[in-house]
């Protein structure tokens, strides 16, 4: 029988940390965990050209990049970090912060899987939980964030 290629199977999705540095701050914003994020994509434009004469075909040209916005979903608490980071981004418009999204292994050791970084990015909605007093669920505040670049970042060594 033949050597085989080790299977490689695919990552799991609800193992994930986020971690936003607004300008000038070393340590990271959020002080708590988001239970859901959304919105890590990015899509080329692509401009299709004709030659006169050529009728049998079209050349295809890469064109900009689109980037999606990040929607950060978690159950409030008393830390209102996400709240102050917004006002100081209405306060100082041209205020940004770089963000990274690390997918973990699922069996608690923390060990990275992938990095995804976010560059320059902005507040540009927050959201207070929806309030009912008759269903007794936790409240969830939603953020989101537009950013102008998105790419898979270096993985860094486990700290533990």
């Amino acid at each position: 029988m033949a050597d085989r290629e080790p299977l490689i199977y695919p990552y799991t999705a609800f193992s994930f940390s986020v971690e936003i540095y607004p300008d000038g701050d070393s340590a990271p914003l959020v002080g708590a965990a988001f239970a859901e994020c959304d919105g890590l994509e990015m899509t080329m434009d692509v401009k299709t050209i004709r030659q006169g004469g050529a009728n049998d075909r079209a050349y295809r040209v890469a064109g900009p990049v689109n980037y999606g916005n990040v929607t950060l979903k978690r159950g409030m608490t008393s830390s209102y970090d996400l709240w102050k980071w917004f006002q100081r981004c209405v306060a100082n418009p041209a205020l940004r912060a770089e963000a990274e999204i690390v997918l973990t292994a699922p069996d608690g050791a923390r060990a990275e899987r992938a990095r995804f970084q976010l560059q320059r990015c902005i507040p540009i909605k927050l959201k207070a939980p929806p309030l009912n007093a008759k269903d007794g669920q936790v409240a969830i505040e939603e953020l989101q964030i537009a950013y102008e670049k998105f790419e898979l970042g270096q993985i860094r060594e486990s700290t533990k």
